[in-house]
């Protein structure tokens, strides 16, 4: 095999970013408009909306419909699932989530925001700061998305009024002080018209600040991921039935955080048994070391009861292992939580029945109140204490959000109905 060393994933080249707010306030249009104004759609794809425009009455194109790629949501003229979208710059490539503005789906912003970078929070300036824009800035905050970026978008409707921007401004900041929210910038657009979407227009030249382009080419991700603690959950243990490789034993999955080198000490968890690196592979590739988020194969040195579900870290960097646990929680599901009954908790790629033990509170997210109940329907954000039936490996939420995050499932539907993050 050849060998590489020193191999790391750039990983300020890729940044992820979801969009969200209430309804109408132009989610679509803004994406729609960054497609366009950077070049990232072609003339068939331009000509097929204009044509939809045309039916729809409209004297412009409408930019929306480079989103609403479903039929429901263009004959409604909204959306409502995620929708992931890919466009590039020569700076960087981008992955992004329009999520959807109705409160019943504020389930799905969790969706998009889970491996988000950014979040693009759009508010109309006709409206100011609503239920939504809160409840999207709470969410924002809960799922540790690194940074924020406050969109008063529709600025050519008021006229471009530099006192309703500093308004909606100073209210957001107000809310978003009780927020563990660690960089928020704020932008005066209109995504209608392009007005300091990519270019900065003529309309608001008493706005010093950059253009959103300009913010998601240029914003700093590099330490957005872990790169301190080495956590890798064994997806796939690897046996080739072939005579040439009939005792390899590789160990497969992705590195959620932190890097390896080959010659490294390992603990094998929850077991706690340990070794030493032996070889670091990619398809036919042998690499001296390798780091987050790249997906590799891993040998160690002894022959070792390791199963999928395990994980690999090094001994200096010892994570949780615990039965209970306290968590936020998310609840996704129409059906209200049963207390009485055990889920599938999905954690990393682990999969163990569990149920929550106690609610300790609900959060209103209007005035981020804590409440007391005993139940938890959809949308509703609580702090509960999990318990499970096997330990499991992790880390608070905060400091790492691959091993700190999971899933509850209903056995019975298969249905994802809650996401967590643990705390």
């Amino acid at each position: 095999m050849s060998e590489v060393k020193n191999v790391r994933l750039d990983r300020a080249e890729l940044l992820r970013f979801i969009t969200a707010g209430s309804v109408d306030d132009g989610k679509s249009t803004l994406i729609g408009r960054l497609l366009h104004d950077s070049k990232s759609i072609f003339e068939d794809q331009l000509s097929s909306i204009a044509r939809s425009s045309n039916r729809r009455g409209m004297q412009s194109v409408d930019l929306s419909l480079l989103t609403d790629g479903l039929q429901a949501e263009r004959e409604q003229g909204i959306t409502i699932d995620v929708a992931y979208r890919y466009f590039a710059t020569p700076k960087r490539k981008f992955i992004i989530a329009d999520t959807p503005g109705h409160e019943q789906y504020t389930r799905n912003m969790v969706t998009g925001a889970s491996t988000a970078n950014l979040a693009i929070i759009l508010i109309d300036a006709r409206k100011g700061v609503l239920t939504q824009s809160r409840r999207h800035a709470y969410l924002a905050s809960l799922v540790g998305i690194p940074h924020l970026v406050v969109a008063i978008n529709k600025m050519d409707l008021v006229g471009y009024s530099r006192e309703v921007y500093e308004r909606i401004r100073n209210d957001f900041a107000s809310f978003a002080q009780g927020l563990r929210l660690r960089n928020i910038e704020y932008v005066p657009m209109s995504a209608l018209n392009g007005d300091m979407v990519v270019e900065r227009g003529d309309k608001l030249t008493w706005y010093e600040g950059t253009t959103l382009m300009d913010l998601l080419e240029n914003i700093d991700i590099e330490h957005d991921v872990n790169t301190d603690d080495f956590r890798f959950p064994v997806q796939w243990v690897c046996r080739p039935q072939t005579e040439e490789l009939h005792d390899f034993r590789g160990y497969m999955g992705r590195i959620e955080s932190g890097s390896i080198r080959v010659g490294d000490e390992v603990a094998i968890l929850p077991s706690g048994l340990s070794s030493r690196i032996k070889e670091i592979l990619l398809y036919k590739h042998s690499f001296e070391d390798a780091f987050a988020p790249q997906s590799v194969t891993l040998t160690i040195e002894d022959h070792l009861d390791i199963s999928r579900g395990d994980m690999l870290v090094k001994a200096a960097e010892q994570p949780q292992i615990k039965k209970e646990f306290a968590a936020m929680l998310c609840w996704l599901s129409e059906q209200q939580l049963d207390s009485r009954r055990k889920y599938i908790v999905k954690h990393t790629t682990r999969m163990i029945k569990g149920m929550v033990s106690q609610i300790d509170y609900r959060v209103d997210v209007n005035t981020l109140d804590h409440e007391t109940t005993d139940s938890l329907k959809m949308n509703d954000i609580a702090r509960v204490v999990m318990k499970v039936q096997q330990p499991i490996v992790f880390d608070n939420y905060a400091h790492n959000r691959a091993t700190g995050s999971f899933i509850i499932i209903d056995e019975t539907s298969n249905n994802t109905v809650a996401a967590g993050m643990i705390c």
